[in-house]
């Protein structure tokens, strides 16, 4: 057995006596800080995750917290791409759900039909080291002053890439910048390694390339005054690196959906895609060839000199409509303590990069180099809308695809860049009523 195998192990083991020992004590203790109406049930919907110990350790915390409490929580999971349409669709018909675990500012869309959890935030705050600043983008209602979403956090995204070949191409350690990573690319394409980057709308994976891009050029869609600023010079030199990039890359992306780059790496067809760290973990259970040539590497930095991430963010809300509003808030507040949330996060090898700062001090985020990677997916990562406030209408801009469709113009249509940034400018201007 390797050192670093040892090492991981040991941690590991620690980490679960740790937890087992913690949720021991905390169910013989607990006491809720809610009271928990009487007879409450609750209904929560939240999205598939990629790995199965995802679900697993959520469900089990679930039925602990069902043990300590009394309360049954009936959990369903749907896909990525229907948890925004179920969500509107609760808060039009004000019934459904009483939880749901949410993507990026979707709260503000129906801001008024959710319950204030501005008590149980700060209560979370105190408890876990507090969040990271990206976290109250997607939760402080400021029209209101309070908080509409409970932060949870990212199944935040690095490069995944094969490092047998990308030693082919040159390169001994993975580029930091973007011009080494448009470089790495056309040499993996022209080794028959192409790459692969979703175009569609892929919730996760294309929003996430294509405003790393963006906003690594120094462009933004909309500015510090809630204007429409996508007609840039920047935001024409961020589409012409995308086209490039494009060109390196394997046909078909632009109907990809945030499955499609993952089977497309494990079946060996693409040498590098960005990806959460789903791919590694499939590839250590199920393609051992595969996981041994895997690496993870953080994003590269464009050239306004510093990390412009946008990684996916989860959040759980609460509809008004919930007769038992708290025992909803105990519930979360259960699932965020140390017993629950910690398992939960070390199960996953890290899929989800807390928003609760306490969380990043887990063994679990430096027990393999590959995972360390994910750990900070939230530090300095931009909210949707930037650097424009949230609301309903960056949620809307986001929910309607409009960066990636500026994109895939000028990526796969052969759009230019100003057609294509006008075009996205004037969906943008009737969004945000310009």
């Amino acid at each position: 057995m390797s050192e670093i195998s040892r090492r991981r192990l040991m941690q590991l083991s620690a980490a679960g006596a740790l937890a087992v020992g913690a949720a021991g004590e905390a169910q013989a203790a607990y006491s809720p800080k809610f009271p928990i109406e009487k007879g409450a049930e609750l209904k929560l919907l939240r999205w598939t995750g990629f790995i199965s110990s995802d679900d697993k350790t959520w469900k089990k915390n679930t039925e602990a917290f069902t043990k300590a409490t009394g309360v049954k929580v009936s959990v369903q999971e749907i896909t990525w791409t229907e948890i925004q349409a179920k969500s509107g669709l609760a808060a039009e018909l004000g019934s459904g759900p009483d939880i749901i675990l949410g993507f990026y500012d979707d709260p503000f869309i129906y801001p008024d039909k959710l319950v204030d959890v501005s008590d149980l935030v700060e209560d979370l705050e105190k408890a876990h080291g507090g969040f990271f600043s990206v976290a109250r983008s997607y939760g402080y209602y400021e029209p209101g002053k309070h908080w509409i979403a409970v932060p949870i956090g990212a199944p935040g995204d690095a490069v995944a890439y094969r490092e047998s070949w990308v030693k082919e191409a040159g390169y001994d350690t993975f580029p930091k910048d973007f011009d080494g990573f448009l470089d790495l690319s056309r040499k993996l394409k022209k080794n028959n390694h192409p790459m692969g980057l979703a175009l569609g709308h892929a919730i996760g994976d294309a929003n996430t390339w294509t405003h790393w891009v963006l906003w690594g050029f120094g462009a933004k869609a909309i500015d510090e005054h809630n204007k429409v600023a996508i007609e840039s010079k920047e935001t024409y030199e961020a589409l012409k690196y995308a086209k490039e990039l494009y060109k390196t890359m394997i046909p078909g992306v632009s109907s990809w959906l945030d499955v499609n780059n993952n089977e497309a790496f494990l079946a060996g067809q693409i040498s590098m895609t960005i990806n959460g760290i789903s791919i590694w973990y499939v590839a250590k259970e199920k393609f051992p060839e595969i996981y041994k040539d895997t690496r993870n590497a953080n994003m590269p930095v464009g050239p306004v000199g510093h990390p412009t991430l946008f990684n996916l963010f989860t959040q759980a809300f609460i509809f008004k409509y919930c007769k038992y509003p708290n025992a909803a808030k105990e519930y979360l507040r259960f699932m965020c303590a140390k017993p629950q949330m910690g398992p939960w996060l070390t199960a996953m090898d890290g899929y989800v990069s807390p928003a609760m700062k306490d969380y990043t001090k887990l063994p679990i985020w430096t027990s393999n180099p590959n995972i360390t990677p994910y750990r900070d997916a939230l530090k300095g990562n931009h909210p949707v809308g930037y650097a424009g406030s949230p609301g309903k209408a960056s949620a809307t801009a986001l929910n309607d695809f409009v960066i990636v469709n500026m994109f895939a113009d000028a990526c796969v249509h052969g759009t230019s860049p100003q057609d294509a940034a006008k075009s996205a400018a004037q969906q943008l201007k009737q969004i945000y009523g310009t």
